[in-house]
């Protein structure tokens, strides 16, 4: 059975310079909105996801660089860095998400939110999600592989903020596999909460506050992104700090946990509340109309 979304009617146009749209829009209006994009992304051809996925994948390192570089200049030479050195240097974390997301390019973890959707929604496009994903996610991790090569074998960065990248790449590799996992599933509900409130924001700087106040969390936490991280681990192989081996080990669990915070944590609970729960049908009431009179017939 197929759940369609009432359109609301078209509102007349607003007056020259007046704002838009600036009520709170509903859980509907927001789902609806996700919906859209998920029917946009769907209809992308794979050259367009893996190109897109792999620019994604690059601009991703700018939150393992900027983390990288403030480490490397706050943190004097022979020591480890201080608690509110790691603290300023989180505040850069959110560079590559604000990037990625405002410019549209694919970046995997979004994509546990937008298809999944509109999957929940209509009962269709199953397929066409995992193929999204089966071409998002390896370009995604080219592109993380691409930026540590560039990081770590060329003269781009001096050498304190290549140590520092690949030793962010050790710490977030060396922990078990249920660590990784569990820490995985945190930061994969966070992105994608990111997703869903960037889809009701009304502005550009809202939804640039909203990113970088979740995604800081995310930073924070060291809760496990598994593209976000990619740079740093591959730098920390690339120097040769970490085997191959390493990086598997982190990025299967990751994955795993990203997907499951994703779809279990914010696609299922948003899908619970507008469609199960019945938000899609509920109706907003008239300014001074209680609720137990909304269905009275007004009189002539």
């Amino acid at each position: 059975m197929r759940t369609s979304f009432r359109r609301k009617p078209p509102q007349p146009a607003p007056k020259h310079g007046a704002q838009k749209h600036l009520e709170r829009p509903s859980a509907q209006d927001i789902y609806e909105q996700v919906a859209n994009n998920a029917r946009q992304e769907l209809g992308r051809s794979s050259l367009s996801l893996a190109i897109s996925g792999f620019a994604g994948g690059i601009f991703m390192g700018l939150s393992a660089m900027g983390n990288a570089i403030a480490i490397a200049l706050l943190t004097p030479t022979g020591t480890a860095p201080t608690a509110a050195t790691l603290f300023v240097a989180k505040m850069f974390y959110p560079l590559g998400f604000i990037v990625v997301i405002l410019g549209r390019s694919q970046l995997f973890t979004e994509n546990t939110l937008y298809p999944i959707a509109l999957v929940l929604a209509e009962q269709d496009h199953f397929w066409k999600t995992m193929k999204l994903w089966a071409v998002v996610l390896p370009f995604n991790v080219l592109g993380a592989l691409a930026f540590a090569v560039l990081a770590t074998r060329t003269d781009a960065l001096p050498p304190s903020c290549v140590q520092s990248l690949a030793q962010l790449g050790l710490d977030a590799a060396h922990n078990p596999a249920a660590t990784i996992f569990w820490s995985g599933v945190m930061g994969g509900w966070i992105i994608a909460t990111v997703a869903w409130l960037v889809s009701g924001s009304h502005s550009i700087t809202g939804s640039v506050m909203i990113i970088w106040m979740l995604t800081f969390v995310v930073g924070l936490g060291n809760f496990a992104h598994c593209i976000a991280a990619s740079g740093e681990v591959f730098a920390s192989i690339l120097t040769g700090r970490a085997p191959w081996l390493a990086f598997p080990r982190w990025f299967l669990p990751a994955v795993a946990g990203n997907i499951c915070g994703g779809v279990g944590m914010v696609t299922l609970l948003e899908y619970g509340q507008v469609i199960i729960g019945g938000d899609a049908d509920a109706e907003a009431l008239r300014p001074g109309v209680k609720e137990g009179d909304a269905t009275k017939p007004e009189k002539s």
